[in-house]
């Protein structure tokens, strides 16, 4: 099981735990968190969504400010990569599956304390894509 906040393209976010999801697939279900015990998992269509965000915990460290740098002590794997959602949001981090027409991707944060280990973006979320 996956601990996750999904972030939908209109702002809406539930927290849960997944274990079905596949950038290959349309939907995957989730056991969100505050349901009462015995609830039917939520089915969420993944078009609908801004970013998948694979996490440490629900509730991070309140006093963490991401950084949208990469830290040179630490040299990152893969491809660095910028993204820029409809929102305005930016996010700078690596990716090994990045490629245009496919309707998403994986991207670790540049920021190696955040509290999210590794987040699919929705291509149709963003305004921009960009390799640095």
């Amino acid at each position: 099981m996956n601990k996750v906040v999904a972030r939908f393209a209109d702002g809406f976010l539930v927290k849960g735990m997944t274990a079905d999801f596949s950038p290959a697939k349309d939907f995957f279900h989730l056991d969100v968190e505050s349901a009462p015990a015995g609830a039917k998992p939520m089915e969420i269509q993944t078009r609908d969504l801004k970013a998948l965000f694979f996490v440490k915990d629900f509730r991070g460290d309140p006093k963490h400010s991401e950084r949208n740098e990469f830290d040179p002590s630490c040299p990152p794997s893969g491809r660095r990569i910028r993204v820029v959602f409809k929102d305005g949001e930016i996010m700078l981090g690596t990716t090994t599956g990045y490629q245009p027409g496919r309707p998403g991707f994986f991207l670790v944060p540049a920021d190696t304390s955040s509290n999210i280990e590794r987040c699919y973006v929705v291509a149709a979320a963003t305004r921009e894509i960009s390799f640095l």
